[in-house]
């Protein structure tokens, strides 16, 4: 099942199709007489009186071939409001039912900038289903016609709205994808395909690694039968050479924790450990669709960690790609290794403006803010105000949390420049923030985002109908446009 969004110049007087009408909080009705028949208008105007009218959508079915939606428009609403709103009438849609749905933008009386746009973008971003491994398939397409004259989306604006969905839908079928399918060499395959947008799309394997000396990465897929890989993603949308915005992914295809393994209980949900490079994938792509007018590189590890007979041991001490050690006390403390080597090679060889790491990294950051907030730490001020002020915006939270020298202590090792977990106990999303900054050579500016909460959600959130959310393609791209576009 699937939502098709058109745009049409039509009536909508006598139509017999359902039609989805604004109203302000009050439910005052006088507006929309030139939209319907008078027929319909008394019968809504009768029913209204004993409606609850704190409800910010109400439906009125007038026959069984159509029913008119009215929506409620509050005020001061931010545009995270006017999506949600979109979502919520997305679970009103009957995809069973043939009658399409008209959309009526000239009867919206309210401030925000691209209200339709938001609207409708919130509802698409709500239909995302992944069941393309179900037998028996939903095959019905839901038409959502946008007719009027009056506050209509640009087609610069429809496709941006576009792009963002597209971006972020890829981002989730990534991280849906069960762990049999999306390994990382079939992970490599996907993001070579990538090139068609516009992208410079380059592979780097574990030979090519192992020469580079990118062995804190490689460790970790090394009792994996699959392959290891470092994927970079180019997307130059400016004609100067000006510094490119970084993105780095945590791109673990399935954890079992290695040697360390992880219980039995609940690790089939081990498949979302790659989020991170999904939401990394899912922006790059977003960027290359609207020819986002920067310069941008995103860098995604790829491995799988098994148990095999060639795993990496606790005890095990490896050189990483910025000459450091560190010494493996748990190997199911593996994303921080992908990340030690994929954060200083972005640095080194691309000299980013600011890098922002992504990574469902610990479960420390679950037990602090749940799943309504990512955990964010940074070495920067003004990175770290434009990222907190981009999600609040959209409505994918950051809470700052803190990086300090006394955290920094807890991971230095007797035997190698550092150790790979805090083993004093406590503050497990800070000391591998901490872990991270290590591998922050030239004092780039640079933000971690543990999202471990955030990536996936069994009972689904305000845009996601549950799985898989996509969280963060929508928060950088935000940040993007309003501070560096």
């Amino acid at each position: 099942m699937s939502i098709q969004i058109n745009y049409k110049n039509r009536s909508f007087k006598n139509t017999s199709a359902n039609l989805v009408l604004f109203v302000d909080e009050n439910y005052n009705i006088d507006g929309l007489k030139k939209y319907i028949s008078k027929e319909e208008f008394s019968y809504i105007f009768d029913l209204l009186k004993n409606s609850d009218l704190k409800k910010n959508l109400l439906l009125f079915k007038i026959n069984s071939k159509k029913t008119i939606f009215l929506v409620s428009i509050k005020k001061d609403l931010k545009t995270s409001d006017v999506e949600s709103l979109g979502a919520k009438f997305h679970s009103y849609i009957n995809y069973d039912n043939k009658n399409d749905y008209f959309v009526n933008p000239d009867t919206i009386k309210c401030k925000v900038e691209n209200f339709v746009g938001h609207f409708l973008h919130g509802l698409k971003l709500k239909s995302y289903d992944f069941s393309i491994y179900k037998s028996k398939k939903n095959k019905r397409l839901v038409s959502i016609n946008v007719s009027g004259s009056k506050n209509n989306i640009s087609a610069q604006n429809q496709l941006r709205f576009k792009a963002l969905e597209e971006g972020t839908f890829f981002a989730r079928d990534l991280v849906s994808e069960p762990g049999n399918i999306l390994h990382p060499d079939e992970y490599a395959k996907r993001l070579s395909a990538l090139k068609k947008y516009g992208l410079k799309i380059n592979i780097y394997d574990d030979k090519q690694l192992k020469k580079l000396g990118m062995n804190a990465l490689l460790g970790v897929g090394q009792g994996s039968i699959r392959g290891s890989y470092l994927v970079t993603m180019e997307w130059k949308g400016t004609k100067n050479n000006s510094k490119p915005l970084a993105f780095v992914g945590k791109g673990v295809c399935f954890d079992t924790g290695g040697i360390s393994l992880k219980p039995a209980k609940f690790m089939e949900d081990m498949t979302y450990d790659m989020a991170g490079s999904a939401t990394v994938v899912g922006l790059m792509k977003n960027l290359a669709l609207r020819k986002a007018k920067i310069n941008a590189v995103g860098v995604v590890g790829l491995v799988e960690n098994m148990p095999g007979g060639n795993a990496q041991r606790p005890g095990d001490i490896v050189k990483s790609y910025s000459g450091k050690t560190i010494e493996i006390l748990n190997t199911d403390a593996e994303g921080r290794l992908v990340l030690a080597d994929a954060l200083t090679f972005t640095e080194k060889k691309f000299k980013p403006k600011f890098m922002v790491d992504l990574a469902t990294l610990t479960g420390a950051i679950i037990v602090s803010l749940g799943s309504e907030y990512a955990g964010l730490f940074s070495n920067d001020e003004k990175l770290s105000k434009q990222l907190l002020n981009a999600g609040e915006k959209v409505d994918e939270k950051l809470w700052r949390m803190p990086l300090h020298k006394n955290f920094d202590k807890l991971i230095d090792s007797k035997n190698a420049d550092m150790q790979n977990i805090n083993y004093v106990g406590g503050a497990g999303s800070t000391t591998a923030a901490q872990f991270l900054q290590r591998f922050i050579l030239n004092k780039t500016p640079w933000a971690h985002l543990d999202i471990a909460g955030m990536a996936f959600s069994k009972y689904g959130g305000a845009l996601n109908s549950g799985g898989a959310t996509g969280y963060g393609v929508r928060l950088l791209n935000k940040l993007i446009e309003d501070d560096y576009e």
